[in-house]
């Protein structure tokens, strides 16, 4: 992975034999899924290299689409609580295409965030939506928290 070594990441075996991985935001351990251990490795490397907000970040936050259910992986909400950016993340095997692309911007039809994220682990996008040009743009890398503008 393109991401740094978590050291105190903690995993065990459950009862059923499956592998579990403790969820620094949730607080609880999860089942390990290639994708949870893209999650668990980008939310450790959020929050200790470029100075996310553990207590402002969520997992899995549920969206509602009439009866239908969808779920983002990650969500960072400012100080004022409400969403700033949506985060999305892929095994290592599945590639960052145009439809991941889209199943993001899906969700933001309802959050209306400034920024989205998405990473396989190796690879990492960030778009920010410019609202004076009302276009997303592709930044170079991730931005710090600090860094994040509306």
């Amino acid at each position: 992975m393109n991401l740094p070594e978590y050291p105190d990441i903690r995993i065990r075996e459950s009862q059923n034999g499956r592998h579990e991985v403790l969820d620094v935001l949730r607080h609880r351990f999860v089942t390990l899924t290639p994708e949870e251990w893209v999650r668990q490795h980008f939310v450790h490397w959020l929050i200790t290299e470029k100075g996310y907000p553990q207590a402002l970040m969520a997992n899995e936050v549920e969206l509602r689409v009439g009866d239908k259910k969808l779920r983002c992986d990650s969500v960072l909400f400012g100080a004022d609580r409400q969403p700033q950016c949506i985060m999305e993340y892929k095994a290592e095997s599945i590639p960052l295409t145009e439809k991941v692309i889209r199943q993001v911007t899906t969700y933001n039809m309802l959050l209306h965030v400034h920024y989205l994220i998405i990473s396989n682990g190796n690879t990492h996008l960030c778009l920010h939506y410019d609202e004076a040009q009302e276009k997303w743009e592709m930044l170079s890398e991730v931005p710090g928290y600090k860094e994040l503008r509306s």
